[in-house]
């Protein structure tokens, strides 16, 4: 078996942990070998959570999450970045004055508001801060909950609407987003790319079949690890989504076959190596 003759790309995942590994860094680091990305991490919180909700939060100091990106950056290339839970203000202000100095080519922002579970893992004063930070990077994507907050409404009830609250933020901020439809009603999920540097024409939807399933755990930090680590080795955002989609859609299904947790269990991220 010979290797690839084009190094892996060197992604970083800025985000909190889950225990159980369904979601967080954990997630991300599955995602990014999944497609064939070099992952690293760097931890914002220490989360206490299972399938079944968050129990606890513990946030290291600003300083060390100063000292942890600086570590990773003084040594090693980063060809993406994806950025997941900023708990705090001093963490997201943290994170935007690196991103300036280093100036990654590649950053996906999941705009971490509320999991899964309800539970609120954002504070109601770092939404400001973080809404600061989303000119700095290049994608984000939020769910029906969270773009409705990133664009002062109440949560989309349609794909119609969904689009529009879309197309507002990237105007707004100057970034692509990922219009993500998983929690509208329907028996067809759609996901898009809406870039305000791209025609809207040219906008590529994708649909899947809705799975009937409660191993949704971790689906947005999973898909988001994955377009940033597609990105690089694909030419655009819509070639990275098409084939995250089909990669997440195979993973939700298959992730019953893991037999992980009580609650909202995880998705299957090596569904594509172990079948």
């Amino acid at each position: 078996m010979t290797m690839s003759a084009v190094p892996p790309p060197r992604v970083l995942s800025v985000a909190g942990t889950d225990p159980t590994g369904g979601a967080g860094i954990q997630a991300d680091l599955k995602s990014i070998a999944a497609h064939r990305g070099y992952g690293m991490a760097v931890v914002t919180a220490l989360v206490a959570q299972n399938t079944c909700g968050v129990r606890s939060v513990h946030l290291p100091p600003a300083s060390f999450l100063t000292a942890q990106l600086e570590a990773v950056s003084d040594d090693v290339t980063v060809d993406a970045v994806k950025i997941g839970m900023l708990a705090e203000t001093d963490q997201v202000q943290v994170v935007a004055d690196w991103l300036a100095t280093v100036a990654p080519p590649v950053v996906v922002l999941d705009p971490v508001i509320v999991a899964t579970s309800g539970d609120r893992l954002l504070s109601r004063e770092a939404e400001g801060a973080l809404e600061d930070l989303i000119p700095q990077v290049h994608l984000i994507t939020p769910n029906v909950p969270e773009l409705a907050v990133l664009s002062s409404t109440s949560p989309a009830a349609s794909w119609e609407e969904l689009l529009g609250q879309a197309h507002k933020v990237a105007d707004r901020y100057g970034v692509a987003v990922l219009a993500k439809g998983g929690h509208l009603p329907g028996d067809t999920v759609y996901d898009t790319v809406i870039d305000p540097a791209a025609g809207e024409e040219d906008a590529l939807v994708v649909g899947s079949p809705r799975i009937l399933t409660s191993n949704t755990h971790g689906t947005g930090c999973s898909l988001s690890a994955a377009m940033a680590t597609l990105r690089p080795q694909r030419e655009t955002w819509d070639a990275a989504l098409e084939e995250a989609k089909r990669w997440l859609t195979a993973g939700i299904e298959a992730g019953r076959e893991l037999h992980v947790g009580r609650g909202h269990g995880p998705v299957h991220h090596f569904v594509d190596l172990w079948t």
